[in-house]
């Protein structure tokens, strides 16, 4: 696909969100449509949560605009990428009216999970599923038995991923950023046109959401969250570029697969994070669905770090594990490359409860000065 017809869903879907976040913004304050603050949660202020609503109408506007002008300038694509998209309509507009149900009265995360469960088979049903590990532990072809269940079992993963890392300003959607512009990256050059096209829509709309939601002033009603409808909606899409990239090529599945490394390494942090405090909270012997102050952002806040710095710091991180994994891809094998990232993690975890523990036994007091 021509490199302008992604340029153009970018900038539609950016144009799109920067006209109508500001119209939810002054719906949310109208109708009284807050996130209310609680012990859990970092914001002080009622804030909307209904950002994450422009996602999927913003999307699915840029994607057949653009896609409807390709095929009217004399363009095609092959069937099973169209088959494919309407599957994933279908699966994407359940969880956005999951999401939308949850932003206003509340969902429970059992109905959730088995709606996300559902969404995830229909990723599969046209042929999005992983058919190869590339070498991973040894394995390499999968049958649809094995492919299929491990395909779902990734989707239901990933986007409860990015749900639960959405916990700071920003920081859901600038991970989701990187990911998606390295995704995209990737699709251009495999010359998956419509995919790549998916990635930069969705990339267009989470940029103007990210400055109003990191750098917009709340008391001033300038401020916005993205909801389980955004969350989901990302987390979705994500998993379909991942799953999409990491399909091994007809007649390649018994090679390893460098592009299922650099997919998946973009979403390590919300990843491994999941994984790290599902495993606490058992630990603990706590309900691994309920929410607590555990996860990364939640421990980098602990040591004493402002909410900014804590956004750059793990915008960063992912960037280290990206970078890493890219020049180590075709040098490592990939075992040995995901025991290399599960080692550099923890090390980094421990050092971080290490900073910690050091602000707890030194906590910075802070002196009023007699007038």
């Amino acid at each position: 696909m021509d490199y302008l017809f992604l340029a153009s869903s970018f900038l539609l879907s950016l144009i799109l969100g920067m006209l109508i976040i500001p119209k939810i913004l002054l719906i949310s304050y109208k109708k009284r449509l807050f996130d209310q603050p609680d012990s859990r949660k970092v914001h002080s202020v009622p804030v909307p949560r209904l950002g994450g609503l422009s996602f999927f109408p913003v999307i699915l506007i840029s994607v057949c605009f653009v896609l409807g002008m390709f095929f009217y300038l004399g363009h095609t694509v092959e069937n099973h990428c169209t088959n494919e998209l309407l599957f994933f309509a279908v699966g994407i507009m359940t969880l956005f009216l999951v999401g939308v149900a949850d932003d206003l009265i509340g969902v429970s995360y059992r109905y959730k999970f088995l709606v996300q469960v559902v969404a995830a088979f229909l990723l599969v049903l046209p042929g999005e599923w992983f058919n190869s590990l590339g070498g991973l532990f040894g394995i390499y072809e999968l049958p649809f038995a094995v492919g299929a269940p491990l395909t779902v079992f990734v989707v239901v993963y990933i986007t409860n991923a990015i749900n639960l890392i959405d916990g700071i300003d920003g920081l859901a959607s600038g991970l989701s950023c990187i990911a998606l512009f390295i995704l995209g990256l990737m699709c251009t050059l495999q010359g998956e046109g419509i995919f790549a096209m998916l990635a930069f829509s969705t990339l267009g709309v989470i940029v103007p959401f990210w400055f109003y939601n990191v750098f917009g002033n709340a008391r001033r009603g300038h401020k916005l969250f993205m909801g389980d409808t955004g969350s989901l909606t990302l987390g979705y899409i994500l998993s379909l570029l991942v799953i999409h990239l990491s399909m091994a090529e007809f007649g390649q599945e018994d090679t390893p697969n460098p592009k299922m490394v650099i997919a998946f390494s973009t979403l390590l942090v919300p990843l491994f994070d999941v994984v790290r405090v599902v495993l606490h909270r058992l630990r603990t012997g706590k309900n691994p669905f309920l929410p607590d102050k555990n996860h990364f952002h939640h421990k980098l806040l602990r040591t004493g770090m402002r909410v900014r710095m804590v956004l750059v710091t793990i915008l960063f991180v992912l960037l280290f594990f990206i970078g890493l994994n890219v020049c180590l891809v075709d040098k490592l094998d990939v075992t040995l490359l995901l025991i290399l990232d599960i080692v550099l993690w923890t090390l980094m975890q421990l050092f971080i409860n290490y900073c910690v523990a050091r602000h707890k036994s030194n906590p910075v007091i802070i002196v009023e000065k007699k007038k």
